[in-house]
């Protein structure tokens, strides 16, 4: 009887270990550790982590990332949609210990899930010195050009102006994200909705370019819909620098993460997929 229940206690251990919260796949298709992942995401110049803005296991992981490739290699710089370009003062401030965590609050406009899901990754930069950027447009720009066309802009300060990339901006409206955005607003917001899209994209593409140095590891931070599909922050990216190295990770919720599904797959050079069950932070 000893032996049965040691035996029957013994394989409940092994099925609960075979429980996974997520599994990374690269890009043909192959189950990958996040070490594997970590040394080839070392060679490259940027890389892109597109999340869902709510999932703890992104927010984790872009923790374990940033520090893993930290330990690798120490010449590496972060940066996230989450920051908007004007309030990089106050981010930098915060970072060189000039101000408390209450001040940046109080200051800058941080989102609201910054508390749990973001102040890891700007305290690992602090602890470490390593550079933080704000790569985001300010938002009132984005609702400009929703209201407005890109043409809005044209109407801003040259102060202004160095919150957002360099004007004109380049765009493609027969991209496919873009398009897909259209359909999936039923035409609503019409054209100018993923132009507001494409100012935040690009905007993000000329702070990484503006801030990288050469040797550096940029590791962003941003909404997987910003990278997918290698469109976005990367088409931006390569517009201006075809030879970048740039690699991407898009995030993917499946039932089981035993496989990689038809339709997660091809989004991105690594595919993170989790777990339907993980409960979100928000």
């Amino acid at each position: 009887m000893r032996i049965l229940l040691f035996v029957l206690l013994s394989l409940g251990g092994l099925q609960a270990q075979d429980l996974r919260a997520y599994q990374i796949y690269n890009a043909a298709g192959e189950a990958i550790s996040f070490q594997q992942m970590t040394n080839e995401l070392s060679e490259a110049d940027v890389v892109l982590f597109g999340e869902l803005h709510n999932n703890p296991i992104c927010h984790w992981l872009q923790f374990e990332l940033a520090a893993a490739l930290y330990e690798k290699n120490n010449k590496l710089m972060l940066g996230a949609e989450m920051f908007e370009r004007d309030n990089q003062d106050e981010l930098n401030l915060y970072l060189k210990d000039s101000i408390d965590a209450a001040a940046l609050d109080s200051l800058a406009r941080l989102w609201p899930n910054y508390e749990t899901d973001y102040k890891h990754l700007v305290d690992f930069a602090k602890e470490k010195q390593v550079e933080f950027i704000a790569t985001n447009t300010p938002r009132k720009y984005a609702r400009m050009v929703f209201k407005g066309g890109f043409e809005s802009l044209d109407t801003l300060s040259d102060e202004e102006k160095n919150w957002i990339a360099k004007l004109p901006v380049a765009y493609d409206a027969e991209l496919p994200g873009y398009k897909a955005m259209l359909e999936m607003m039923g035409g609503h917001g019409g054209e100018n909705l993923p132009k507001a899209q494409a100012i935040k994209d690009a905007t993000m593409a000329f702070s990484i370019l503006e801030n990288r140095k050469r040797g550096e590891l940029f590791l962003h931070f941003n909404g997987d819909y910003h990278s997918k599909d290698f469109e976005g922050i990367q088409w931006y990216l390569k517009e201006e620098k075809k030879r970048l190295k740039i690699k991407t990770i898009s995030t993917q919720i499946q039932d089981s993460v035993d496989s990689l599904a038809s339709e997660s797959a091809g989004h991105a050079d690594y595919t993170l997929v989790i777990d339907g069950q993980m409960t979100n932070s928000y």
